[in-house]
């Protein structure tokens, strides 16, 4: 079970719900607790376990490493620093045990280091979430060794927030320190309620009205880059990098909402990014708690900017390589987080300052070029592929798009891309901007009348957007969250 599946939808969200408000207070936590586990075993069941010895054991970390714990005095610096260096050493080798073995065990068969062929891996898979839920657990446990954060005593509380369903699968990577107060206490309002409410529509209709429709026509094309001309493959290109950024920001904003229907509130994990003018502002647009989370636990403690340049620029391409990683277990991630790690060296070499010279359009234009590019690497299924692909971007190849892939280009699909280009845009801040120049006229007649418009067309446009959602996910098949496999 997945966010936009007909069951949570129309089944589990109202259940509990109708639990979380009928319970007193002090059950609501761990009547949510309860749903989370149910909701992870509903969608891995024998990945359960590893989600029910994670949430334990790093609760006793956290307690040991707070100083928190039976003995008498606190314990000494050497000690936190012991058990903080174990915790994590547990926490990566888990990951790296069902992320990253494979991976190791056939390329270092590749390369005649060990044989590939003792190892049985035909009914491996990786547990959902765990890249997530894991780098929550190790901010946590960080957080709390810097003394940015107190050690949670309470299991039910700190499971809660290890497993909560809205973002145990992907994200945003939520920080304890962010929502220690709400797990404790928390009240849902009205207002906050209906605006959960709305974002969570809002993100379903990213999904299965955007993402998955452009999806279809991009994994056709990718699937044989060989033979495609250059604009078909720009064509592909185009659908998934539409498709990306709906598919995770739109689970993104469901789980926002839903964390606002139960009174928390989760940091934004997109601003955006395809309006940036650089990778530096993409990355400050993009998948906001986990570029951030690089920034505080990796590359700061590296020495960040405050060492040489060289330095610098050696922490940049780490922290990059690292975080492409983190995506998958393939060369073409590790390739897509050295580009951009490269890229970002480069601006900072001088090609921000020439940027900064250059008309704005032009601007924007290197940033979702350089993007787009990009995400070829991280889309096609290995090096060979994503080489193939480029090769037919730029190969000025012209035999007017593959008649098979137009089979699949109708008046909906372009309706789509059209939706997908201007939503990638911050239209709502054109509304904001014409209020505020009505309200700076000082007609409150004329502003109360433009306000009580917008806030309806909201609402109809809200509503609208779940109807057509319901339509969809009742006519089409099941389709997954693309970071959820990470």
């Amino acid at each position: 079970m997945v966010l936009n599946s007909p069951v949570f939808v129309f089944l589990f969200l109202p259940l509990i719900l109708a639990i979380y408000f009928a319970v007193p207070a002090r059950a609501t936590n761990i009547s949510l607790l309860v749903a989370s586990l149910l909701f992870y075993a509903w969608g891995d069941s024998s990945s359960l376990p590893i989600l029910l010895i994670s949430i334990p054991v790093n609760y006793a970390f956290g307690i040991l490493i707070g100083g928190v714990s039976r003995e008498p005095r606190k314990a000494s610096e050497t000690r936190r620093k012991i058990y903080l260096a174990f915790a994590i050493g547990a926490n990566l080798s888990l990951l790296f045990f069902y992320k990253y073995l494979k991976f190791s065990v056939v390329n270092l068969g590749a390369l005649h280091i060990l044989d590939a062929s003792r190892f049985n891996f035909e009914e491996w898979h990786l547990p959902l979430g765990i890249s997530f839920f894991t780098f929550g657990a190790v901010a946590y446990l960080m957080d709390i060794y810097g003394k940015k954060s107190a050690a949670e005593t309470n299991l039910i509380d700190f499971g809660l927030y290890v497993s909560f369903f809205a973002k145990v699968l992907a994200g945003p990577i939520v920080r304890y320190s962010d929502v220690a107060g709400e797990l404790e206490e928390r009240k849902v309002t009205v207002e906050g309620f209906a605006r959960g409410v709305r974002r969570f529509m809002l993100g379903l209709g990213k999904k299965v009205l955007v993402a998955n429709p452009v999806s279809i026509l991009a994994d056709e094309i990718f699937r044989a880059p060989g033979n495609l001309d250059m604009p078909t493959a720009w064509l592909g290109l185009v659908c998934y990098t539409i498709q990306i950024y709906f598919d995770f920001s739109g689970y993104s904003d469901m789980a926002i909402g839903l964390g606002s229907m139960f009174g928390f509130t989760f940091m934004e994990n997109f601003n955006y990014p395809y309006i940036s003018r650089s990778i530096q502002e993409f990355w400050r647009r993009w998948h906001i708690s986990l570029s951030t989370w690089f920034r505080d636990y990796l590359y700061i403690p590296l020495g960040g900017n405050r060492k040489s340049e060289a330095r610098t620029y050696a922490n940049l391409v780490l922290v990059f390589l690292l975080c492409g990683f983190w995506h998958g277990a393939g060369w073409g991630f590790i390739v897509w987080g050295l580009y951009h790690g490269l890229l970002l060296v480069l601006e900072r070499l001088g090609l921000a300052k020439a940027l900064q010279k250059m008309w704005r359009p032009l601007r924007h234009l290197y940033a979702v070029l350089a993007i787009m590019i990009g995400w070829v690497f991280f889309r096609a299924e290995d090096l060979a592929q994503a080489v193939q692909y480029l090769r037919a971007m730029f190969s000025f190849r012209f035999d007017g798009f593959d008649y098979y892939v137009m089979t699949f280009i109708n008046r909906q699909m372009l309706l789509t891309l059209a939706v997908g280009v201007i939503g990638s845009a911050p239209v709502a801040a054109l509304a904001k901007n014409i209020r505020d120049r009505l309200a700076g006229t000082g007609d409150t007649k004329l502003l109360s009348f433009y306000d009580f418009n917008c806030s309806l067309a909201g609402v109809a446009l809200v509503v609208m957007i779940f109807i057509a959602s319901a339509m969809q996910m009742a006519i089409t098949t099941f389709s997954p969250f693309i970071y959820a496999k990470f």
